[in-house]
């Protein structure tokens, strides 16, 4: 069961309230509708029981509020508005990459495809998708955790009748079955045809709480729906036929052509019309909506918190992925851009470095990375940190980990699993980079750059650091700033900006030298470590000594406090 206690939104200056103090129950079994007007407070009444929006009240989900479920997508699916995610994903794709979310196996991502009718619709791309199919895949995103309760706003608007009754027949189902079925509607006739119970809201309050029938019953009455262009005329003379035959009927002018005739029939209205010689273009029996004038009996008014002081509501983000490692791995590997961007970046990598062999005066080193003069960084450090970026940058872009909450969760889980894929990422871009370059620079001019270079360890240690460096400070910043652009403007700062400023900051004599450091080390540390490793700490030393490795290790450091305080705020403001 769904409660609902004293919902009152946190409105902003001196703005109304959109929810004012709602109460009411959805019960296990039945399909409730919330019905109202555009602007009485639906969607935001959704919003503040899934906590996504600051104000005070209290949702309970089977006796537990939201915050306090240990797998809130086992327990609760949501549909607010269209499906978040990559356009370039495919639908299965993407319930893959939201089973991780939800923790459970993968295998339920083809269930529902199957379950909602998307099943040879699976490698299809969510921006190719009619607003049928995204309904149907929210749905599916909805189901994955097979909750028992389902909060869904206005999930039919700009379906096909088809479609409304393939929505309606599942979510019956899915009440019929034992679970509670909440869903926002703005036309009373469809609320009253579908909806088991009808909670009517307007200006955010309640105004009726009541079954099906009933609400048909006090709401809504049968007319007549009229089109024709002589509709001024039509009117007239079915009132004066009224009046001289005492009955009563009501006759409302909708427009200029059509007329809402209360208490008559198609056959009065029709020989009306016959008789006068009055064209008709539409003539049908509907049901009309009274409006809402109808007060909630306090019989059928759910009990109102004890409290006078009802508890506030924090938004809260969204919990991060159950399986992180595999989430992230889902994300990078889904999308075609990420294998268009590694082609791209070892293409030019290699065109590069057959360019700089040409003059025959750049060391082999540069030669293999590909990192001419007049360029910050090479294509492949540049490479990556642009995956880097992308990894927090497409989250705020086309978020996938929950709808409608606009931002990622800090979590340290989701964020070590980002650094690893990234890292991994990098190294792998960095070391096929290298090994391309070498195969094309020996294709082109012969064996003479075949060799390895001298101390080539050391350097594939600092490239090794260059790559996973640049693609760490365009994970962080896009992490902060929430931008692929902020991320990549972060990577390319580094050899632009941190590196000429650290030497102009370090220019001029020293008097003091840092020989000798690791035997200093070595007699601070509580354990002794062996004499050999001595030449890797030197190692380390000597890469970070170097301008672009102090410049990055500096603007890591930086970045990574600066995404610790941003996250720290966050969680204080929750």
């Amino acid at each position: 069961m769904l409660q609902a206690i004293g919902l009152t939104s946190a409105p902003r200056r001196d703005l109304p309230l959109l929810v004012d103090d709602l109460t009411f129950e959805a019960r296990p079994g039945q399909l409730t509708a919330l019905l109202g007007p555009p602007g009485s407070g639906r969607t935001m009444a959704l919003r503040l029981m899934l906590e996504l929006e600051p104000g005070r009240g209290v949702t309970y989900f089977r006796g537990r509020p939201l915050h306090e479920l240990a797998h809130p997508a086992r327990e609760v699916g949501t549909l607010l508005g269209d499906v978040p995610g990559h356009p370039a994903r495919t639908t299965r794709g993407q319930l893959k990459l939201m089973c991780t979310v939800a923790g459970v196996p993968v295998s339920r991502a083809d269930e529902m495809l199957e379950v909602v009718g998307l099943s040879g619709l699976a490698e299809h791309r969510l921006g190719a998708l009619s607003l049928g199919m995204d309904r149907r895949l929210g749905l599916a995103a909805a189901l994955l955790g097979d909750p028992h309760t389902l909060l869904l706003d206005e999930p039919a608007e700009g379906l096909s009748p088809r479609e409304n009754a393939w929505l309606y027949g599942l979510l019956r189902g899915h009440a019929d079955q034992g679970g509670t079925v909440l869903c926002t509607f703005a036309d009373p006739k469809e609320a009253a045809r579908v909806a088991d119970r009808v909670v009517t809201i307007d200006g955010g309050r309640l105004v009726a709480d009541q079954h099906a029938a009933e609400f048909a019953r006090t709401r809504l009455r049968p007319r007549v729906a009229v089109a024709t262009p002589h509709a001024a005329r039509l009117g007239d003379l079915v009132s004066r036929e009224a009046r001289a035959a005492q009955r009563s009927v009501e006759v409302v002018a909708e427009d200029g052509t059509h007329l809402s005739v209360y208490g008559s029939s198609c056959a009065e209205v029709g020989e009306t019309a016959f008789r006068n010689g009055v064209l008709l273009h539409q003539l049908a029996d509907e049901i009309g909506d009274t409006g809402p004038s109808v007060s909630v009996p306090p019989q059928e008014r759910p009990a109102a918190p004890r409290s006078s002081h009802p508890l506030p509501i924090a938004p809260r983000p969204a919990r991060a992925p159950l399986r992180p490692l595999r989430y992230e791995l889902r994300r990078l590997l889904g999308v075609r851009t990420t294998f268009l961007l590694a082609g791209a970046v070892l293409a030019v990598s290699a065109a590069l470095a057959v360019l700089l062999a040409r003059g025959g005066h750049e060391p082999l080193p540069r030669l293999l990375a590909a990192w001419p003069g007049l360029l910050p960084l090479p294509p492949a450090a540049l490479g990556a940190g642009l995956f880097g970026a992308l990894a927090f940058g497409d989250e705020y872009r086309y978020p996938a980990l929950a709808a409608d909450r606009g931002t990622v969760p800090r979590r340290l889980g989701l964020l070590a699993a980002k650094l690893v894929v990234t890292a991994a990422a990098a190294l792998l871009l960095a070391t096929l980079a290298v090994a391309l370059d070498h195969q094309v620079l020996h294709l082109v001019y012969g064996g003479d750059l075949a060799a390895l270079p001298p101390g080539w360890p050391a350097l594939g240690a600092s490239w090794a650091g260059l790559t996973v460096g640049c693609a760490w400070a365009g994970l962080l910043a896009a992490g902060i700033f929430r931008a692929t652009t902020a991320g990549l403007a972060a990577v390319l700062a580094v050899p632009v900006i941190v590196v000429p400023l650290l030497k102009k900051a370090l220019d001029g004599p020293s008097a003091r030298s840092v020989a000798g450091l690791p035997d200093r080390l070595r007699d601070l540390a509580w354990v002794r470590w062996p004499h050999g490793l001595d030449h890797w700490l030197i190692g380390v030393l000597h890469l970070v000594a170097e301008p672009v490795g102090a410049a990055l290790a500096l603007s890591l450091s930086i970045l990574v406090c600066a995404y610790l305080l941003t996250g720290l705020r966050a969680r204080a403001r929750w």
